[in-house]
């Protein structure tokens, strides 16, 4: 079997810069959630998953804010995102699917802590992160655990984060932390790119197992000495930032294998979400129930 994880919060802003606004009565802006329904739907419908959890971030902030003051906050986040945030969890529950809402960690680690988890289960042929977000290729494994970016309708396996990013899965966080990334407010270390720190690493692996002397380095970078005496200059930066980008593995998740199986969207859940969305074509729509004469007018 295949095992689909979702990273939920990217779903929900990517409904909602990609899917038609939509008002209800009450003020509140819902067209984001009636994206993500249908691309929820559209994951049993289309792509065939059969056991599926979804990963949210209940709130922005985790316990990397306690460790550095520049990390990744809600401020700035438009509030008719913001307010749909709760009902993109109910939503998804009444889909019938499993919702981890996190907020003591991410939802990267939570998605990290499941793939680890089943891909070492015999019945699991694939584990798929479904999410683009650069973080989480550190999860790769062979063919085994696959990020997905159901967008482009693209499958990265081990080999395509080695074409990407010129390294390995298990260096993809002294990467983060050399080279920055702006969407989680790590800056990087100065003078480092993309191209020195993909060479370097694919040489040495992780940050602590760079000479400190360029003059040692067994390959030859243009500023080599610079980029030395910059890392030399910032080892704890380098440490800290690579710390905020290894994803966690040991988020406390309580479902087993068995429970991720997709069973059926809850009928009279979805009904009424449908109502307070006023959107109850999505009805038509599901696959499959898991209550018989949920919706109104079935016997």
């Amino acid at each position: 079997m295949r095992v689909h994880l979702v990273d939920g919060t990217y779903e929900l802003f990517r409904a909602y810069f990609g899917a038609p606004k939509a008002g209800v009565p009450d003020g509140r802006e819902v067209g984001a959630i009636r994206g993500l329904a249908r691309s929820f739907l559209g994951l049993i419908r289309n792509e065939g998953a059969t056991h599926i959890a979804v990963a949210f971030d209940h709130v922005i902030e985790s316990f990397r804010n306690d460790l550095f003051a520049g990390y990744k906050t809600g401020a700035g986040i438009d509030p008719d995102l913001w307010s749909q945030f709760e009902l993109a969890e109910q939503m998804t529950r009444a889909l019938g699917m499993v919702v981890w809402p996190m907020v003591e960690f991410e939802a990267d680690d939570a998605l990290a802590t499941a793939a680890l988890r089943f891909a070492q289960d015999s019945r699991v042929t694939q584990v798929c992160i479904c999410s683009p977000d650069k973080d989480l290729t550190q999860c790769v494994s062979g063919q085994h655990i696959v990020c997905v970016d159901r967008r482009r309708k693209k499958t990265i396996d081990e080999a395509g984060v080695h074409e990407k990013f010129g390294v390995a899965p298990k260096s993809i966080p002294d990467w983060l932390a050399l080279v920055g990334d702006s969407a989680d407010g790590i800056p990087g270390i100065p003078r480092w790119g993309a191209r020195s720190a993909s060479a370097i690493l694919a040489e040495y692996g992780h940050i602590e197992h760079i000479p400190e002397d360029s003059a040692q380095w067994s390959i030859r970078l243009r500023g080599a000495q610079a980029l030395a005496d910059s890392l030399n200059t910032h080892p704890g930066e380098a440490a800290l930032y690579r710390q905020l980008a290894t994803l966690r593995t040991d988020v406390p998740l309580q479902e087993s294998l068995d429970g991720l199986e997709w069973q059926g969207a809850l009928g009279k859940e979805l009904e009424e979400m449908c109502r307070i969305l006023g959107d109850l074509r999505l009805l038509d729509r599901v696959p499959r129930w898991q209550e018989t004469a949920a919706r109104e007018g079935e016997g």
